[in-house]
Formats: structure tokens, sequence, C-alpha cells
């Protein structure tokens, strides 16, 4: 009976294995995204070709300088993508909005051309700004040599780090996470109809995922830049050449989510300084949240500094540590009230009288 029992055992341990993260030998990144806390990394400094992930940038670089509803005309631009394309022809008229659908949800290579060549009208003009860009959001180790990140004629390289500073950029814009959390979308050019599913699949496996992109190349391998929100929390996970992608930042997901909370550590509807400390009332602006895991949380202290000589409105401010590092500093306000002007009595007569 024991010998039965212990076959019983070894099997339920072979058919439902343990489900582990296996990191590939990948590049990989995890951020929570409203403080820029850097949750866990893998070989994120390592240069890397980043395929289609590329048009995270080409999506941004578009919203910040052209109208979303100016039409252009397609070009010949379009006839020597290969690759994943939302198969448009030349002469065909499209919006730069629909477009940009077509550009992150299927990935479209001659959408990524089409927009270049017409937001900065040329490709190589708008591979400028894509480099410029990233220089002024932080990308140290990052070239862009074309807007669509095909790597057989001209490469683009980036890290794991990079790309998840420029994740977290491009979720600060709206138009941008509308698109990417999109799973459907249908459009109508003057030649015909489309209608588009996101090819990032883990939307469909991963109920918290609520967009990111993926890319493709034989060089490249697999990259994928994914966020996902749950818990009060939003993070985004970068991964470069990793044969087991989607798998593999849903369990780091799971993982992070569950290991972290974020803590309101300053709050400005609660702010209150003891009047021996300062002249006058004071307050603050906003309030200071920070992704910790519950032990870490006894490691954060507050200071204020207060200027009592100070005239302006700012009079001081609340610096945040964790252990020993700066981890914010939040200004503080004095309540600055307008002191009526002393008027005579015989002004104070006249105003009752002369309306």
């Amino acid at each position: 009976m024991k010998w039965y029992k212990f076959i019983i055992i070894f099997f339920l341990c072979v058919t439902f294995p343990l489900n582990v993260f296996a990191d590939s030998g990948a590049s990989t990144i995890v951020m929570e995204m409203s403080s820029g806390r850097v949750l866990y990394s893998r070989d994120a400094d390592s240069k890397r070709l980043i395929a289609s992930i590329t048009k995270i940038m080409t999506c941004i670089v578009t919203l910040e300088n052209a109208s979303l509803d100016k039409v252009i005309t397609v070009g010949d631009e379009v006839l020597k993508m290969y690759g994943t394309n939302i198969y448009i022809e030349v002469g065909e008229k499209m919006s730069i909005r629909d477009l940009l659908y077509g550009l992150m949800l299927r990935s479209g290579n001659d959408a990524a051309m089409v927009l270049a060549n017409n937001v900065f009208n040329s490709e190589e003009k708008f591979v400028e700004a894509m480099n410029k860009k990233a220089k002024e959001i932080g990308m140290v180790n990052t070239t862009f040599s074309n807007p669509h990140g095909l790597d057989e004629e001209t490469k683009n390289y980036s890290t794991a780090r990079d790309m998840v500073i420029l994740s977290r950029y491009a979720y600060n814009n709206e138009t941008y996470r509308e698109i990417v959390k999109t799973k459907k979308y249908t459009c109508k050019s003057n030649m015909k109809s489309y209608a588009w599913y996101n090819r990032m699949t883990l939307m469909n496996t991963y109920k918290s995922c609520i967009g990111g992109k993926n890319g493709y190349t034989p060089s490249a391998g697999k990259t994928l830049v994914s966020l996902a929100e749950d818990k009060g929390m939003t993070l985004s996970i970068v991964s470069l050449k990793d044969s087991d992608i989607y798998n593999n930042h849903e369990i780091l997901y799971k993982k992070y989510f569950d290991k972290y909370k974020l803590y309101t550590i300053i709050d400005k509807n609660n702010f209150f300084i003891d009047s021996n400390f300062t002249d006058g009332d004071v307050y603050i602006r906003e309030s200071f949240k920070y992704p910790l895991t519950e032990d870490e949380l006894k490691r954060i202290s507050t200071f204020i500094k207060i200027d009592r000589e100070s005239s302006g409105e700012v009079c001081g401010d609340v610096i945040i540590r964790f252990d020993d590092k700066e981890i914010g500093k939040i200004k503080v306000y004095r309540k600055i009230t307008e002191k009526k002007e002393d008027i005579s009595i015989f002004q104070k007569f006249k105003k009752l009288f002369i309306r």
C-alpha cells in the first residue's frame, strides 16, 4: 500500500510541474511606473537588437509632432516593406490616427515607413527625431536607424533599461495608452476597410495586462515591452531576446504584484507641521507614493526643512529617504493671505453712496 502511494505522489509531481520563471538568458527588467523604481533586472544594460518594439518610439514621435486627424497619401515607400504589414497600397489615403493603430496593433512596417516619410517629410529626419527624443528622456545606450525595427539593412540597438524608460515615458501619453490597450480596431481608407486585432497576445491570456508591443526578427529574437495594472500599481516589463516572453512576463507580474505594495508615504490631504517649527500655515500640493515590500517600509524616513527667513510662497521641502538614499522631494508652501487695505471712515462713507 505504501509503495502504491509513493507512485501516485511521484506521478502528480511530474504531471503538474511548478510554474518557474525561466529567464532564457534574456535581458529583462521590471519597473513600477509612478516612481520609476526598478524592482528586478537581469543583464539590463547589454545592447541588443530590439526588432519591432522600435515602434513605441515611432508612435511617440508621431503623437508629439503630428495631427491625428491629418489624412496622408501612401507613397512608393511601402513597396520595399516586408515582414508584418497592414498591406496599404500606393495612392491609398489614411489618417495618421488609423496608421498608428495599424503600427501598434499589427506591427505594420509599411505604416511605420508612411508615418516617417510624412511627419518630417523624410525617413532620415524622422530617425533623427527618434534619436533626439531618446537622449531627451535618458535612453543613453540606444541608437535608432529606422522607424520599423527590421535589421537586415539598418539596425536599431537598445537595452532593456532604456526601453523601460521609453515605456514609462510613453505611458504618460493618454493617446498612447488608449492605442496599446485596444484589442480590436476598425477603420476605412479611400480604397478598403480594415479590422485589426492586437498581436500582443498577453492581453488575452493575462487579465491584468493593459498593453504593450511585441517584436521579432531572426537576429533580435523575441522582444516584448508590456504593461499591467493590479493592486493599485502599474508595472512595465521589458525582455530582449527571450524565447518565452509571454509566459515569463506573466510569471514576473504575478511575483512582483504580490511582493510589492504602493505605499502612500506623504499624503497631501493629511499633512501637518507643528507651529513650533514654522510661522503660519503650510501645505503641500502633491502626495508621494513608493513601491515597497512590508519589510522595506521600516527603512523609510522623512525629513522636513523649513526656511523661516523665506518671504516667498515656497518655504521648504519634505525629503523622503530609503536607507541613506534620497528617493523623493516635495516642496512645502506657505499660505499667503492678502492684507486688506486700511481705508478711512470718509472712504467707507463714500462707498455707501457712490456706486
